[in-house]
């Protein structure tokens, strides 16, 4: 399938059109010539990868050590930085080798181009994207002419030819209102989360050992998704189960048919007054019909699709968690199978194609029947929903099987296209009956229900009426005999734990988040620990999440309740309508959380109260593993997120490399500070170094960085150091540094200090060091190998060989290249998984060492320690 950008270019090229990947080898560029402005002139059409920009903090106030978090909410300066600088977006927008008359129907290259046509999502992310672009293209396009208009916006809610035409021919400006609104969302949420989480998370993690989380998050949003959920579990276990009794009767219609018959007072919760109404019944023989009715019922057609809906049925029904589905919606809308995927509306537009729409589907073998009868009778009017003034709702916008999209895009596109036959076919229709019976002085009655036409049910059949047995015609005064009246015991039960469902739904309600960002909020508080996924797709809270809202509502409840941001929200959206100041809301809405924040710095003890039940104190957590380096007792290891050792003499804590195993090394010790080393692994099959703890976390030498092992560090005399170690540069990644691992044998390895690369090398030798010679023709290090007499692989049984892994031909049929495989960050258990190849990407994983030469030894390392 073609992307937008492609889909966009070969509408207005049919045949005509070149296409090249761009200087980020990531987008493609595609060259045209058409008519623009009356004019001819030659289109470049490219793309981006999401924002362009993002916004961060300035130097030092990205150091949460050096900076007091409450200096973030006006102090601290904020710069626009790329948003993935791999990608170089802003350099490839602006290049452009060949300069004539350039036109963007996407994005543009942009150097030397006349004008420019945005045709970004439209919705306020869009909106804010397009200004990202034109920041970047505008100071290289060419001089426009006196009052002439350079810059367009197209809007369209899909990428058919039909939707794609009418943009073209009506083209508008950016709103940068709706910008403006993006950029006051993102800088409060920057200052405000920064500011909450840095606070709690050093507060807490300094204290308490088995929280189990590497980053104890705050966040406008977040946080009162969080609370929702935890509001759920309060109410779970506060809830006291009652006792009731209800009356059940059977009268026998006919000598094979029974009928069971509802009690009208439902339920009693005074077992001896059950008792007493079971007494005035059980004795009676025959139930007198009192009344009967029969009533003609419709079952509306559902509305058009908007977002919310589609990713409360996703997680409910089709088990999609509501980010999983949002990205398969978003690829179904790129790759042209469905509308826009973010809308609030629910209200197809006066001028909607309903029955071309719905002509596209009607040789599908899944609906065919149901579309053609609907053609064939015509099509029902859609409900009149609500229009919210963005999109028009989430529609199929061409015909698609699950060979061409597979098991999981489908299972959302054939519910989309589903829904969208139902909203035009006829409501669901049926006759519900009752009949009212008396036995003794209590009533009773029954119903049934039976289907008069299907309607929209056909093509959604899960919501079709439940089937209940037609009722016996009968008449007031007849009577049936009594065939059992008993009393049942029951009690009431709670609420269950939210779905994902119910919490969109409840998001939606109060204002938290957008269409768009609501999965990704429900996405962090999963993957934050304080909520697991249960059975059902329902959220179930962690005792960190439980003790962080008991304790949010214990200082200030506003921070967690959704009353304060869904205000925030309102004066967000009179930003992007132009009714309110960007600076005055921005200000006004920091100054009131600059306070809280202030208050809840001042109030932490009472969080802290609640902590102190459910986690352990650091020093009573882990186990002895290490001696400090000064006072020379053992610190504990403390295996919980973030792992770390911890010295409870000296009240210290040094924080570990993350996703590995840790252990102690052989008791040898820094000969900086005399601290005991330990060893990280990834695994038989992945990297292991040695680090110093202390190193580590206080890095000895100007060019080390904090979380450093031995195998980056430049002492020049350790016997650990890459100094010591260092073998040449990695095959691979230009900055890295392969190094001998000495504690690998017999299964010796060499890895690199920065990528994943791992060489496998000598298997089933004695020893393996590191020479103080180089060779003669790559200046790498040579290695001394002593093999296994019985097992060498030298002429004439030698055993002891000294070579370059390089260069020496003995040595390259020893050594096999891998690539380290890793835990990855959220892994729970189980093997390991393979880690990205970073430049290797579509290699083999494995083979013969033979790459190209490396640097020599001295320069790799200059250039490394540079």
């Amino acid at each position: 399938m073609q992307a937008p950008g492609a889909a966009i270019a070969m509408h207005f090229s049919p045949g005509s059109m070149s296409s090249h990947k761009g200087l980020n080898g990531t987008c493609s560029v595609h060259e045209y010539t058409g008519t623009f402005a009356g004019q001819t002139v030659r289109f470049k059409m490219t793309s981006v990868c999401g924002h362009v920009m993002t916004l961060d903090f300035l130097g030092k106030y990205n150091k949460w050590d050096k900076v007091d978090p409450a200096e973030l909410f006006s102090q601290a300066p904020t710069e626009k930085k790329e948003a993935n600088p791999k990608l170089n977006m802003v350099k490839f927008l602006q290049v452009c080798k060949e300069a004539f008359g350039c036109l963007a129907p996407q994005l543009v290259e942009g150097k030397g181009c006349d004008y420019i046509v945005l045709w970004l999502d439209c919705d306020k992310e869009g909106e804010n994207i397009c200004f990202e672009v034109l920041d970047a293209v505008a100071p290289v396009m060419n001089q426009a002419h006196s009052g002439e208009k350079t810059v367009f916006r197209a809007r369209f809610s899909s990428i058919t030819d039909t939707d794609i035409c009418n943009a073209m021919a009506r083209l508008g400006e950016p709103d940068h209102n709706e910008a403006l609104s993006v950029d006051a969302r993102q800088e409060l949420d920057l200052r405000i989360g920064c500011a909450f989480t840095r606070f709690q998370t050093k507060y807490f993690q300094g204290k308490y050992g088995n929280l189990d989380s590497s980053l104890i998050s705050f966040g406008p949003c977040q946080t009162p998704t969080l609370g929702f959920c935890v509001e759920r579990h309060d109410k779970i276990q506060s809830f006291k189960p009652e006792t009731y009794w209800v009356l059940q009767a059977k009268v026998t219609a006919d000598k094979d048919r029974t009928l069971l018959l509802d009690w009208d007072r439902v339920r009693v919760f005074d077992r001896e007054i059950a008792q007493m109404f079971l007494n005035m019944t059980k004795l009676e023989k025959e139930a007198q019909v009192e009344a009967t009715s029969k009533k003609e019922k419709a079952k509306q057609r559902p509305l058009a699709l908007n977002t919310v809906e589609m990713l409360r049925v996703a997680s409910s029904s089709l088990g999609m968690g509501p980010q999983h589905a949002m990205q398969t919606a978003e690829r179904l809308y790129t790759q042209g199978y469905i509308s826009y995927p973010r809308t609030e509306t629910t209200h197809y537009p006066e001028n909607f194609d309903l029955k071309g729409t719905l002509r596209l589907q009607a040789n599908h073998p899944c609906w065919t029947d149901s579309v053609k009868k609907l053609l064939a009778e015509g099509i029902n009017r859609p409900r009149k929903g609500h229009d919210a003034g963005d999109h028009p709702p989430i529609t199929p916008m061409r015909s698609a099987t699950e060979a061409e999209l597979g098991s999981e895009a489908w299972r959302l596109y054939e519910y989309i296209t589903r829904h969208f036959i139902a909203t035009v076919s006829y409501d669901c229709k049926y006759l519900q009956s009752s009949i009212s019976f008396r036995i003794g002085p209590e009533r009773f009655t029954c119903t049934g229900k039976t289907v008069i036409s299907p309607g929209f049910t056909e093509i959604m059949p899960w919501q079709s009426v439940p089937l209940e047995e037609s009722l016996p015609t009968c008449q007031k005064g007849d009577t049936f005999p009594v065939s059992e009246v008993k009393m049942l015991e029951k009690q009431t039960s709670p609420p269950d734990y939210l779905t994902e469902a119910e919490l969109i739904t409840l998001m939606e309600k109060h204002g938290i988040g957008t269409d768009a960002s609501i999965p990704v909020h429900i996405n962090n508080i999963c993957q934050r620990n304080y909520v697991t996924v249960e059975s059902g797709r329902r959220l179930k809270p962690t005792n960190l999440g439980i003790v962080l809202v008991h304790g949010y509502y214990k200082i200030d409840a506003e921070l967690v309740l959704p009353t304060i941001r869904s205000a925030v929200e309102k004066q967000l959206n009179l930003i992007a309508q132009g009714k309110a100041d960007y600076r005055q809301v921005l200000g006004h809405t920091l100054d009131v959380f600059k306070r809280k924040f202030h208050y809840f710095v001042d109030s932490i003890a009472g969080m802290d109260e609640l902590m102190e039940v459910s986690f352990s104190p650091l020093a009573a957590t882990g186990k002895p593993l290490s001696r400090c380096g000064k006072c020379h007792r053992f610190m504990k290891y403390i295996q919980a997120k973030p792992s770390r050792l911890h010295c409870s003499h000296c009240d210290e804590t040094y924080t570990l490399p993350q996703n590995g195993t840790i252990k102690l090394y052989k008791e040898l010790r820094c000969p900086l500070d005399d601290f005991e080393l330990v060893l990280w692994s990834s695994g038989s099959r992945g990297k292991s170094y040695p680090l110093c703890p202390y190193c580590s976390n206080h890095p000895p030498f100007r060019d080390m960085k904090k979380g450093m092992g031995c195998n980056e560090c430049t002492h020049p005399t350790c016997q650990h150091s890459l100094s010591m170690l260092g073998i040449g540069q990695c095959v691979e990644c230009e900055s890295g540094v392969l190094v001998l691992d000495p504690t690998s044998g017999p299964k010796w390895k060499m890895a690199c200090n920065k990528c994943n690369v791992v060489a496998h090398c000598f298997e089933n030798a004695h020893r393996v060091r590191v020479s103080p010679d180089t060779c003669s023709v790559c200046e790498a290090a040579l290695l001394d190998v002593d093999f296994n007499k019985a097992k060498s692989p030298l002429p004439d049984n030698e055993t002891q060989h000294t070579g370059c892994v390089f260069c020496d031909p003995i040595f390259q049929e020893l050594v096999e290249l891998k690539h380290a495989a890793t835990r990855h960050p959220m892994h729970r258990g189980g093997p390991g998984r393979r880690q990205g190849r970073g430049r290797a990407r579509g290699r083999r994983p494995t083979g013969k060492f033979n790459p190209r030469r490396p640097k020599d030894k001295m320069s790799a390392l200059a250039a490394y320690f540079v």
